[in-house]
């Protein structure tokens, strides 16, 4: 089931006065320089005990007990999963466990917590239309590289190099080392005779490759399509696309690390 199907399965939640679900996002990136000493340990302890004293408080011994119950199973996932953080927990729980959707995104989330009859599900669409599932295409001359991401996770990559003697394009998956430079030499002459080739032959080699992308776009149902590289290389290759692309990024970061372009991209 896709997020957003599980999100349209959590819209029609609707809980009685004591049977509440809790909605909790936790920041666990390890990279946040606020979370250094395991901050999040003392947000979800915290966040967890204010609702349990509040319950308390109240003398609502049915809603407590069932408060507990979800309490009991947010800790075991929480900490279950503590070898595996990435950037975020996103949880959905009800003591009759008719609510469980728990899962470690790579997308940054901002601590919350909600103890109510419905769960709050604004943060996870926010954080959805921000990250929709997209393509990236990376291009440098001759070669495109394609990364396949969502929710801030890279989900594929692969590459295209052209063969500049049939002058077809040669697909790759994985890890591919290639250079826009001809030969293993690299010598300025054939560089040269490259460049020139290259300005002369652009839009035909762009529009033999442009239709695998459009292609690709429409199976993989990409939402967002990004067209990264040097001015002429881009425009070129997103003039000779039919899908539409939604934004144009003039840099070359065909040999960045992916996740450093994802970065770059969605900040």
């Amino acid at each position: 089931m896709s997020l957003r199907q599980q999100i349209k399965q959590l819209e029609n939640v609707k809980k009685e006065q004591d049977n509440k679900v809790l909605s909790m996002y936790l920041n666990t990136d390890p990279s946040d320089p606020e979370q250094q000493a395991g901050e999040w340990k003392i947000h979800l302890k915290n966040g967890l005990r204010n609702f349990e004293s509040y319950l308390e408080e109240d003398n609502n011994k049915e809603e407590l007990k069932n408060f507990q119950l979800v309490k009991q199973k947010v800790e075991k996932f929480v900490h279950g999963n503590e070898q595996h953080f990435r950037k975020g927990i996103i949880l959905f729980a009800s003591a009759d466990e008719e609510v469980w959707f728990a899962d470690r995104f790579q997308m940054p989330v901002r601590t919350e917590f909600f103890w109510e009859e419905e769960p709050k599900l604004e943060q996870l669409k926010e954080l959805l239309e921000t990250y929709p599932k997209s393509g990236i295409i990376l291009v440098q001359k001759n070669i495109i590289k394609l990364i396949e991401a969502h929710l801030n996770e890279i989900l594929d990559s692969e590459y295209y190099e052209l063969d500049i003697d049939t002058e077809k394009w040669r697909q790759f998956s994985g890890p591919h080392q290639a250079q826009a430079s001809m030969g293993s030499g690299g010598k300025s002459l054939q560089q040269d005779k490259f460049n020139a080739r290259y300005e002369a032959n652009k839009q035909r080699w762009y529009k033999n490759i442009a239709p695998k992308l459009d292609k690709k776009a429409k199976e993989q149902e990409w939402e967002k399509i990004y067209v990264v590289g040097e001015p002429d290389d881009a425009s070129e290759l997103e003039n000779e696309m039919n899908k539409p692309v939604t934004e144009l990024i003039q840099k070359n970061l065909l040999d960045h690390e992916e996740s450093k372009v994802l970065e770059e991209i969605f900040g």
